[in-house]
């Protein structure tokens, strides 16, 4: 006669199995490239490596697919309830089978009901060809996991973790959610892989330049945050969610106020002459709080830096120029980095600071193919719609439409404020004077009669730009000293945090993509 003991012991047995994953060898492969067991994954993501699992027992009666090749459950993260999916690459190299799908269906499903956070911790080959039928084409296949995805984007934070490959249609799981963090030499994410490119097109490629870390981080703009090593991987997603509300029904937390890094000051970072590059990086240190500092693409369109922050507590999302790449200026892929990142802030009450000092969009027939025209529309659109707190300082230079994509006062920042340094203008006083007076310049023969002439229309240019004479004409808020800015932002974000603002009744917008 069957007792409860032997039930249980059944139990228990039949979990160890399970839990233990795929066989012995695809564990010695992981730990042959530096990859971790997923259970361990997630005993490092979770609070005390504490969690629920959901669907364990899938699949148990096939010996070889345990849990069916993806963990799901519940936990949390920073004292925060969240839902996790996350692939086992020793069951089929983490490839999809059916229940593997409703799995990952169900616990979005759970992630809506609750409102909380979605990480998926992805490590997976695609779909299994032998289950396709059941698995790819139905109302509840492969294909719902993205419905999902688009439908929770901007209500719940969405992190991707790539431990491995995302391959195929499996790709576009990362290419959905808010942030995609890498593990460096071993994640990968790609449509076609190498061997079907040469196959298919004749293209041979290696894994890395078809569709790696460095070069997706790099290049491409669809990861976001290169990882060492995957300890470093899930740190950072704790750290990432810490700025975060579960969903955009909630609010961020805020945290006790921390002083900034020490170091210069603002007057000594920032050049009095506007042509000579400094580094952005030191002027957000003198206003953050210490440490704070999460930045989000660093390794993609340098010219514009994007991160996660804190001033005096509060969560912030800082946009700004970076003098020393290109100058500054924008490009395509600088604008595509900011309006994502406005819409990831706007959708969670993030507010926004932006620190301009922008010479313009770039010129010229390359980037006009790319479609800067449209790139740049997009940067606008996401900027105007965010309805968050927004904060523009001109750090320096904000030119021609430059002074547009950073939040200028036409678009409605809740102020726009001046450093003693600024200048505001359709172009700088160098490039103004030639456009004016390329004729008058080019007729005058002595050189030094005709520099003399460009140095005082310039002078003269300068004058009409004048920082105080446009606050003057209250087109900026205030002139603040580099001193007290911090300060400032600190009392403004204080005092603007019950904005409500409905942009504007319709549908939907038809903006350019």
């Amino acid at each position: 006669m069957t007792t409860a003991k032997t039930l249980t012991e059944t139990l228990q047995e039949r979990s160890r199995v399970i839990e233990a994953g795929g066989h012995p060898k695809y564990h010695e492969k992981n730990e042959a490239q530096n990859k971790l067991f997923v259970r361990r994954r997630l005993e490092l993501l979770f609070d005390d490596g504490f969690y629920e699992e959901d669907g364990k027992f899938a699949n148990c009666q096939e010996s070889d697919l345990p849990a069916d090749g993806v963990v799901t459950a519940v936990g949390r993260v920073n004292g925060q309830t969240v839902c996790v999916m996350a692939n086992d690459s020793t069951v089929k190299a983490g490839s999809w089978g059916a229940r593997t799908v409703e799995k990952i269906i169900r616990i979005q499903e759970t992630a809506e009901k609750l409102k909380v956070p979605i990480l998926y911790l992805v490590d997976s080959a695609g779909a299994r060809i032998t289950d396709q039928l059941d698995m790819f084409p139905n109302r509840r296949g492969a294909g719902r996991i993205f419905y999902n995805q688009v439908k929770l984007s901007g209500m719940v934070p969405q992190i991707c973790l790539l431990f491995g490959p995302s391959a195929a249609g499996g790709a576009y799981i990362p290419a959905f959610c808010d942030i995609v963090i890498m593990v460096d030499q071993n994640a990968s994410m790609y449509l076609g892989s190498p061997r079907m490119a040469e196959k298919v097109i004749g293209e041979k490629v290696t894994l890395e330049e078809m569709g790696g870390a460095r070069m997706h981080c790099s290049v491409s703009g669809c990861g976001d945050l290169l990882a060492y090593s995957e300890e470093e991987a899930i740190d950072s997603a704790r750290r990432y969610l810490a700025y975060f509300p579960a969903s955009f029904k909630e609010k961020p937390v805020k945290l006790e106020a921390v002083m900034p890094k020490s170091g210069r000051s603002l007057e000594e970072i920032i050049p009095k002459n506007q042509n000579a590059p400094f580094d952005m990086y030191e002027c957000i240190d003198s206003l953050i709080d210490e440490g704070s500092f999460f930045e989000i693409k660093k390794l993609f369109a340098g010219e514009l830096i994007t991160g996660l922050a804190r001033i005096g507590g509060n969560p912030v999302g800082i946009i700004a120029n970076q003098p020393k790449v290109k100058g500054g200026v924008l490009f395509v892929d600088s604008a595509d980095k900011a309006a994502k990142f406005i819409q990831l802030c706007d959708a969670f009450h993030i507010p926004l600071l932006f620190l301009a000092d922008v010479p313009g969009f770039m010129i010229g027939t390359k980037v006009e193919r790319a479609g800067i025209i449209r790139h740049g529309a997009k940067l606008i659109a996401a900027m105007s719609s965010a309805t968050v707190p927004k904060i523009s300082v001109v750090v320096r230079k904000a030119y021609g439409a430059g002074l547009y994509a950073m939040a200028g006062p036409a678009f409605e920042p809740d102020c726009c404020i001046a450093l003693p340094t600024a200048q505001i203008a359709v172009m700088g006083p160098e490039a103004a004077v030639n456009a004016v007076y390329s004729n008058k310049i080019n007729a005058i023969e002595d050189p030094k009669e005709k520099i003399k002439y460009v140095q005082e229309k310039q002078q003269e240019y300068k004058e009409t730009i004048d920082i105080y004479k446009l606050a003057s004409e209250l087109i900026v808020d205030d002139i603040v000293a580099p001193s007290e800015l911090r300060n400032v932002l600190i009392n403004r974000f204080n005092l603007y945090e019950t904005k409500e603002l409905t942009f504007s009744i319709r549908k939907h917008p038809v903006y350019p993509v």
